[in-house]
């Protein structure tokens, strides 16, 4: 209920209340009007009175005057710009030794009444007075268009739906940190590396994620691809949007685009890559040392890009058809991405004589063991640098078990 209702309820109940000769009666209704208004008693006795303020209209009551009225709104917001936009409590002691001063270098005009009145201004009211002005100045600079660094607008936006699925050669880049439970200092990044049309995915460890060593990455790991590159499409991270990488596209004569900001959509592939390819194998701790640099390299440039490229299948989407409130998606048949390049129309006789090669020459369950291995390898290392335990090499060590993060979480939880 608000004042005005409550004060036109107030008078119909005064109606009822004056003529009452019971005291009951009038006690129950103080009663009601206390558990509906939820007012004081004894100042529902006043507004009951013959006479109260229920008689006097808003009108009628007596205004406040306002000192500081509109006419210092333009002084002072010119005073605030000029003082590079300070908060009430640290302008208020400038005005009152720097409007006269202002005022006779032609900065701030304004009349000898208004100055008095900015020389006499508290911080509460320097605050309230200029509220809206720096909420009208808020959304304008909310509202305006955004400036780019000129590198920026070299390197077009592109979503997945503008991405050819159909040509080998365009790539998707993203990066994967592993820091473990805390991003300070440098630590080995993970630059994940996956072709559209095929799936084909390759994976280097770099330390940190400076520019040049993030360019020296891709480099590695596009001599491996067994197709040419035409274009590559990153986020827009620093790591991606830098001189160095726009000017390494340009001499290897790939087109390069990058993502919209916070839409993981627009590099949907590989951001699945980093899950089942890297996620799911290295897992999330901190790796930090050239040792463990060295054994990411070796499980990324050997075992592990040859079990995925030859032996883990990939589905694509089809079509995606929305019917009544389902949405029904088609997907062709699963094939491993060699078998997609090897029924590719743009990769070479050689290219895929060669594939076949190295196919008929690989055991997937060697690969699988030596994987593990591998795996097993690198968390030792990672033991050893933090001095937890030892692991027997010679037992059979599956790092891709749930058990082995959750066990791991805990220890750093209980470390940190």
């Amino acid at each position: 209920m608000d004042m005005y209702s409550r004060n036109q309820y107030l008078k119909k109940l005064r109606e009822e209340y004056l003529p009452a000769r019971s005291r009951i009666a009038k006690t129950t209704m103080l009663n009601e009007a206390e558990k509906r208004t939820g007012l004081n008693r004894t100042y529902l006795l006043e507004k009951l009175r013959q006479k109260s303020n229920l008689d006097v209209d808003a009108a009628q009551r007596k205004q406040r005057s306002c000192v500081y009225d509109n006419a210092i709104h333009p002084a002072l917001a010119d005073a605030w710009e000029i003082f590079d936009r300070p908060c009430g409590q640290r302008l208020a002691p400038l005005l009152k030794h720097e409007v006269d001063r202002l005022r006779a270098l032609h900065e701030l005009r304004c009349t000898d009444v208004v100055a008095t009145k900015l020389k006499r201004i508290s911080p509460r009211t320097i605050d309230t007075k200029l509220a809206h002005h720096k909420t009208d100045i808020g959304l304008g600079e909310k509202y305006k268009q955004r400036i780019h660094p000129l590198l920026y607008q070299r390197v077009p936006v592109k979503m997945f739906a503008d991405q050819n699925r159909n040509v080998s050669g365009n790539m998707q880049i993203d990066c994967v940190e592993h820091c473990g439970a805390s991003a300070s200092g440098t630590f080995i990044y993970s630059v994940s590396m996956t072709d559209i049309a095929h799936g084909w995915w390759e994976g280097e460890a770099v330390m940190g994620k400076g520019q040049e060593g993030i360019r020296a990455g891709i480099d590695t790991g596009r001599t491996r691809f067994p197709f040419p590159w035409k274009e590559m499409h990153t986020d827009c991270g620093t790591e991606f949007l830098n001189a160095h990488l726009v000017r390494y596209s340009t001499t290897q004569q790939i087109r390069f685009s990058h993502s919209r900001p916070y839409k993981k959509n627009d590099n949907c592939l590989v951001e699945q890559k980093n899950w089942t390819h890297v996620r799911k194998k290295v897992g999330y701790l901190r790796y930090d040392t050239l040792n463990e640099q060295r054994l990411l390299n070796g499980l990324y440039r050997n075992e592990l890009r040859l079990f995925k490229n030859f032996f883990q299948p990939v589905i694509k989407l089809i079509s995606k058809e929305r019917i009544g409130g389902h949405i029904v998606r088609k997907y062709d048949e699963p094939k491993t991405p060699y078998q997609r390049v090897m029924d590719a129309h743009d990769v070479t006789q050689e290219t895929k004589q060669a594939l076949c090669n190295i196919y008929q020459s690989l055991n997937p369950a060697a690969l699988k063991r030596a994987i593990d291995a591998k795996l097993g390898a690198l968390y030792a290392a990672y033991q050893k640098k933090r001095g937890i335990v030892t692991v027997d090499m010679h037992k059979k060590i599956r790092p891709s078990s749930l058990r082995f993060y959750v066990a791991e979480r805990e220890v750093i939880h209980s470390e940190s």
